[in-house]
């Protein structure tokens, strides 16, 4: 019996990974209605995109999440470093996660 014990789970495999697939599809389809939720959070994050990031912030999230630009890319276009890109995202996504924590 010490044997059952010690026996190795099995990697997530083909049939796990179409289960998580399938689990996705049933909670959206059954869970509850959040559009007036996500609608202000929509609302809210234009409002703070436009009133409380740095316009270097708001330009780089723009170029970043709007566009699909990588941070090289960005560094490139803007004349910085990547490092630059990476400190400036990081203070946007901070700032507004600090403004949208209460939103919902």
């Amino acid at each position: 019996m010490a044997g059952a014990r010690n026996r190795v789970q099995p990697a997530i495999v083909r049939r796990d990974n179409e289960f998580m697939g399938d689990l996705a599809a049933w909670e959206r389809e059954n869970g509850e209605d959040n559009s007036e939720q996500l609608e202000r959070l929509r609302r809210n994050l234009r409002r703070v995109r436009s009133a409380e990031l740095t316009g270097r912030q708001a330009e780089m999230i723009h170029l970043y999440y709007d566009l699909g630009l990588s941070m090289p890319q960005i560094a490139a276009r803007l004349g910085i470093t990547k490092s630059t890109v990476s400190r400036t995202l990081a203070r946007g996504r901070e700032r507004l996660k600090r403004y949208l924590q209460y939103s919902l």
